[in-house]
């Protein structure tokens, strides 16, 4: 108990501001949705900027690209290393507060800061800040998307970042959608590829490698981070941010202060649970060949060759980002 309530203590900050974004959204229920949702888009980048000006580095991700395992991985690490409680996950700044050996890590999918700021086109926003950028083959990230969409997100969610509200919306339509399948996907990660050179210090990291090999790749991670590479607590981060391991947190409600982020939308459906299946490649069991054939086409056409990604997922190394790696 006193540990969750120190845990209470040390994510207080963020939380006022979420409550304050929160209460001037409700102040603005009266308008008409498409300036509603406008509003709220920038009122939660206001939230992200004061964050990311504050930050020592920011992780960057599309949705569904192993951003929470990258997150639980990270809170063991830094558990083990500073002594901080097992069911706390790392958000903001809380680890910081607790240990200043921790850095303060922001955490964004970068989908609101831009309604905030108005830089599109650009990364500009995270220049002069150390990034980490997460990413998985754009393929497996459409399909998790289309069961994060199907089975966790609320309709407030869905128009917010103007998904579709129609639950027939059958898999293969939302992910060649250019609203938020491939296509939306793969601009993303084709902006971060022409902009990654401008930003000071920059760190690619691909999910599939963390599968291949998650103790090195956290070992990267964490000496990018803060210079630290415990061989030892990078084990027992491992261990601890396991498939099973993970699910079982989120089947009992592991973690403290981390509300429906890692709960299930039904306990009864394995599909609506945040740890799904974490299978390299396991679009293809999602669709005929013909439609696999038309959506390896999209991403072998259109997204950059920095990535290492084409036809099927994995092609080969994430060459054009070497030169970056510390």
């Amino acid at each position: 108990m006193f540990d969750f309530a120190r845990d209470v203590l040390a994510s207080l900050p963020e939380a006022r501001a979420r409550v304050a974004r929160v209460a001037r959204v409700w102040l603005a229920s009266s308008l008409p949705a498409a300036s509603r949702r406008s509003f709220e888009r920038r009122q939660r980048g206001r939230e992200q900027v004061a964050m990311l000006r504050r930050a020592d580095a920011a992780v960057v991700s599309y949705g569904k690209a192993g951003r929470t395992w990258l997150r639980v991985m990270l809170s063991g690490y830094y558990q083990r290393l500073c002594g901080l409680p097992e069911r706390s996950l790392i958000g903001f700044a809380n680890y910081h507060r607790r240990d200043a050996r921790v850095p303060r890590i922001f955490f964004t999918h970068d989908n609101y800061i831009v309604d905030f700021t108005g830089h599109r086109g650009t990364k500009r926003d995270f220049y002069g800040t150390k990034v980490v950028l997460l990413v998985r083959s754009p393929q497996d990230t459409a399909v998790s998307q289309y069961f994060q969409w199907k089975h966790r997100m609320r309709r407030a969610k869905r128009e917010l970042n103007d998904y579709p509200t129609d639950d027939a919306t059958s898999m293969f339509d939302f992910v060649m959608s250019p609203g938020c399948g491939l296509p939306k996907i793969v601009d993303f990660m084709n902006l971060w590829a022409a902009e990654h050179a401008r930003v000071a210090r920059f760190l690619a990291v691909r999910y599939e490698d963390m599968r291949r090999d998650p103790e090195a790749e956290l070992l990267r991670v964490v000496g990018f981070l803060d210079g630290s590479a415990d061989v030892g607590c990078v084990a027992h981060a491992v261990a601890f941010a396991s498939v099973d391991n993970m699910r079982a947190m989120e089947e009992r409600k592991g973690f403290w202060l981390a509300g429906r982020r890692m709960r299930p939308g039904d306990r009864a459906n394995p599909d609506s649970y945040k740890v799904r299946r974490a299978k390299v490649g396991g679009y293809r069991d999602q669709f005929d060949a013909e439609q696999i054939a038309r959506i390896d086409e999209l991403v072998s056409a259109k997204l950059s060759p920095l990535y290492g990604y084409g036809a099927g997922g994995v092609t080969g190394p994430a060459t054009g980002f070497e030169r970056r790696t510390p």
